[in-house]
């Protein structure tokens, strides 16, 4: 029978565990869907020059290996099934418009995996760029209702595709908000964020709170249109 000194003394023995301990992901294998277009394979080259194994998917294989060959640093190219079959990790940067259709068709290779949702449900109009709000409340809630057996995050919303595909610039300037049900999965997505200079991943609630993440995306490309500019975020007293 333990004593309540004894297990005072187990607590102090371990230390309690703080936001900032976060898991090593430099093993995992992240498949970018949507790897050909801007922010996919800006992504994907970020990743893979801080020495992430990176596989980009497309529905073309063969357009999938042509831009892995253009990215260098390892990144492997594929058709979207085998890139989210071979993947720990799933990055979603698809169109909205192909979001739903895709994910449905995916389903059964996605089955376990991290899938980080970054889709940003926008329209255009002579005003410029306003959200959308899906059925199911945003993207990444799509995404988890679409995929019940995966781990679905949202995270990666608010990157300058510019940047990230500017191979001068050294340092990404921003703070990853993430979202999701499960800690050890945002933790594991932080993580990945932090893998490249200059970026941190910040955990910023559940995916009930997705949508005012991806809304304001049409607000930073206000900014930058004023502005000229690549406008991101950073959270102050964290």
């Amino acid at each position: 029978m333990s004593t309540p000194d004894a297990a005072s003394a187990g607590a102090a023995a371990t230390p309690a565990r703080t936001p900032f301990d976060l898991p090593d992901v430099s093993g995992l294998v992240v498949g970018v869907l949507g790897g050909t277009g801007p922010q996919g394979r800006g992504l994907a080259y970020r990743l893979a020059k801080a020495g992430q194994q990176v596989i980009i998917g497309s529905r073309s294989a063969e357009r999938a290996a042509a831009t892995a060959a253009e990215l260098g640093h390892g990144v492997e190219g594929a058709d979207n099934a085998t890139t989210a079959a071979r993947a720990d990790v799933v990055i979603v940067a698809v169109p909205w418009e192909g979001h739903g259709e895709l994910l449905a068709a995916l389903r059964a290779e996605l089955v376990g995996k991290i899938v980080v949702d970054c889709v940003n449900p926008l329209g255009f109009d002579k005003q410029g760029a306003y959200a959308l709000k899906p059925e199911e409340g945003s993207a990444a809630q799509q995404a988890a209702a679409l995929l019940p057996e995966s781990r679905v995050t949202a995270a990666f919303h608010h990157l300058s595709a510019v940047l990230l595909e500017d191979r001068e610039v050294e340092e990404i300037d921003i703070d990853v908000l993430v979202l999701g049900e499960e800690r050890a999965a945002t933790d594991a997505v932080q993580a990945l964020a932090n893998r490249i200079p200059g970026m941190r991943g910040v955990f910023a609630g559940r995916l009930r709170n997705a949508h005012q993440v991806e809304s304001l995306v049409a607000n930073l490309i206000s900014v930058n249109r004023r502005y000229k500019a690549h406008a991101g975020l950073r959270i102050t007293d964290v």
